[in-house]
């Protein structure tokens, strides 16, 4: 209870000062000049003074406030090596039973660090989450903080003075702790597929460590050599990529003896393969309606260098005209299919015909070509039914069909096989998941006997439009008819030609993404995700090997025909190995070579600065003579008193407090301030009468 007095002048206080201060100063000069009755004179005037200041006698009630003590717990992944987490807990659990027993101190406790499955941050941020904690705390009433963490923290501020309390920090680990690492120092985001590229990396040793070590080098899990690397230096690397879209490149040493961990003896480089521009030759026949919807589409793609040659003038037309009078292009075959041919990635036919101005035997060095790794399309029309039909030479071989010489003309939507609902070529093709089909018609077919390959595609009845094809090491693909230009005219609303087309394309020229059977992961941030292509209908499980080696299954359960997908959320960060039947994919989760992992040595030069700056103490946790946690004691602090010792560490305490209740009382109302004026006024006026 805290008691106070108040005035609440019955006139304003410049009328009573006017009034009072002169009559008060008369009364203090006759005591001065030791008149009778001065004292007296002076008790009344002031008695009368006071009255009309109307004085009251205030008592409060009041509640003192507890200052704020936060413990921020580290559970970044750094803590879960040897016994940090089980000294993590002990700590926490002690200093929450001693922090209970002062009334003093109002305890929060944060925990922080770990990933959740949408973060991709793995750094540990203590002050972020200290900030957050004491954000609705006045600055008055701030105790103090204590982390509980192995010093490993990345965002330290720079203004060592902004929490506004003693920072104390506890550390993990033992203070003689050894660790070495690898990590990339320059690594490029993009690669050329099949080229070269320029690395560099650093393997720093424990303390004290010199000379050399293996590095192993991996390519998408497969081992492309060991290197020699010295212990410190900046060392370079030169590798080649394999495919387009991601790559992994991998580097891991051996784990030494005295090590913590060996999650940071392997970094990754993830490099996106991009293939240099895929060179297509365009052969096209007799001048067509659709003659130029492949040229265009092919044109447009930024990734393609298109050679195209149409054939407008076979050998019956010679009529005489002398050559320096054509203005045409004489066919360079012998250049292009002889001397240039394996410099293409896709060889396509449209509407073309044997007529001579290809040497027969230069059809033998095509199938001989996708026989070796090439790639064909026939884009076939009526020349394909007749006597002077390509299946009639001797790249015969190399072709999925051969044709009935029936050409079909009818009206029909084409339509998508059950094997093309599955692959990838025409899977989810735009208008195909209804009936008919949401696209136009086409008119014409070209009969075939005895496919070969996948049909993907079927015109009227159930006759093959589309057929994907594997010859030896090369693909084949064959599109039955030539009316594909009326999708790109948009006669009866069109249809997806630039799809279709652009897919069949890139499946002939090895797209990953278009394989039929393939397995890939990735990872957003902790969540694992599985992808599965496949021709069957159940892929089964999936199986996981983590970074630290434990095994583990995700289920694939089916999204579309052909596609099966799963995810998993993990804790670890780090390359994961992904498995189904005979495919083998990697993934990694969580930033690359992230910094909770760039060094995970426990220390105390981080903190300190920030901690000495407040008034606190960095030390590691010792061990009692019991075996148990050691932890110094916690002592209040009053003002702007020592904070820290050699054996114990102080949090402040606040002055601030809560008003629960007022009670007034008047001093110069009711009986007694009427008395006591009376009286003071009686024993002048007494005094003066005599």
């Amino acid at each position: 209870m805290n008691w106070s007095v108040s005035f609440d002048p019955l006139i304003p206080w410049l009328w009573l000062t006017i009034i009072a201060v002169p009559v008060i100063a008369i009364a203090i000069l006759g005591l001065f000049l030791r008149q009778r009755g001065a004292l007296l004179r002076l008790v009344g005037v002031i008695a009368l003074a006071v009255a009309v200041a109307n004085p009251a006698l205030l008592a409060e009630e009041r509640e003192l406030l507890k200052s704020v003590v936060t413990l921020i717990v580290d559970r970044s992944q750094s803590q879960d090596i040897g016994d940090r987490e089980a000294t993590t807990d002990a700590a926490l659990a002690e200093l929450q039973a001693r922090l209970g027993r002062f009334r003093q101190f109002e305890v929060r406790t944060v925990e922080t660090g770990r990933a959740s499955a949408a973060d991709e941050r793995t750094e540990t941020r203590l002050f972020g989450a200290l900030e957050s904690a004491m954000r609705d705390v006045p600055p008055s009433r701030i105790g103090g903080a204590v982390m509980i963490t192995d010093g490993q923290v990345h965002d330290i501020p720079e203004n060592a003075t902004t929490f506004g309390g003693p920072l104390h920090a506890l550390i993990t680990g033992d203070e003689d702790e050894s660790d070495r690492r690898i990590r990339f120092e320059r690594a490029p985001r993009f690669g050329i597929v099949g080229r070269e590229m320029e690395m560099t990396y650093r393997v720093i040793g424990a303390e004290g460590e010199a000379g050399e070590i293996d590095v192993r080098v991996s390519v998408n899990g497969e081992q492309r050599g060991i290197r020699t690397a010295t212990i410190g230096q900046e060392m370079a690397l030169t590798t080649a990529i394999t495919h387009a879209g991601r790559n992994i490149v991998e580097l891991s040493i051996e784990r030494g003896s005295e090590e913590l961990t060996d999650t940071n003896n392997r970094a990754i480089a993830v490099v996106d393969g991009i293939r240099e521009n895929l060179r297509v030759l365009l052969v096209s026949g007799e001048p067509h309606a659709g003659e130029r919807t492949w040229r265009n589409l092919l044109k447009s793609d930024a990734s393609v260098d298109l050679v195209h040659f149409t054939i407008l003038r076979p050998p019956e037309k010679q009529d005489g005209t002398p050559i320096n009078e054509l203005s045409l292009i004489a066919f360079p075959t012998r250049e292009l299919f002889v001397e240039k041919i394996n410099d293409f990635d896709l060889i396509i036919f449209d509407r073309y015909q044997h007529r001579d101005v290809l040497p027969i035997l230069y059809y033998d060095y095509i199938a001989e070509y996708v026989e070796n790794g090439g790639a064909l399309l026939v884009a076939a029309g009526p020349e394909y039914a007749g006597e002077q039909s390509i299946a009639r030479t001797p790249l015969m071989p190399a072709l999925p069909a051969l044709p009935t010489g029936e050409v079909v003309e009818e009206a029909y939507f084409p339509r998508l096989t059950d094997t093309g609902a599955r692959h990838p070529v025409t899977r989810g093709l735009e208008g195909s998941a209804i009936e008919p089909p949401n696209w136009s018609r086409w008119f014409r077919l070209i009969g075939i006997s005895e496919p070969q390959g996948q049909v993907v595609m079927k015109g009227t009845g159930e006759a093959p439009l589309l057929i994907l094809d594997r010859r030896g090491e090369g693909r084949v693909g064959m599109l039955l008819s030539d009316h594909g230009w009326l999708w790109a005219r948009g006669f009866e609303g069109g249809g997806p030609h630039v799809a279709l087309y652009r897919r069949v394309a890139h499946w002939l020229m090895k797209e990953p993404e278009l394989e039929e059977e393939r397995l890939t992961a990735s990872g957003r941030g902790m969540v694992l995700e599985v992808r599965r292509q496949t021709m069957a209908d159940e892929a089964g499980d999936a199986q996981v090997i983590s970074p630290s080696g434990e095994t583990s299954s995700i289920a694939l359960t089916e999204e579309r025909p052909g596609l099966f997908t799963g995810a998993m959320e993990v804790d670890e960060i780090g390359l994961y190995q992904v498995g189904n039947d005979d495919l083998f994919a990697l993934a990694h989760v969580g930033p690359v070579n992230a910094p909770e992992f760039a060094d995970v040595v426990a220390t105390t030069d981080r903190l300190a600065p920030v901690a000495e700056a407040g008034g606190g103490s960095v030390r590691h946790i010792g061990t009692g003579l019991t075996g148990g946690i050691d932890l110094p004691g916690i002592v209040p602090v009053r003002g702007n008193g020592t904070t820290s010792g050699r054996d114990w560490m102080g949090l402040r305490t606040t002055g601030d407090s809560i008003l629960k209740s007022v009670s007034r009382v008047p001093l110069f109302t009711g009986f007694f301030g009427l008395g006591l004026l009376l009286l003071a006024l009686g024993a002048m006026w007494y005094r003066e009468g005599r």
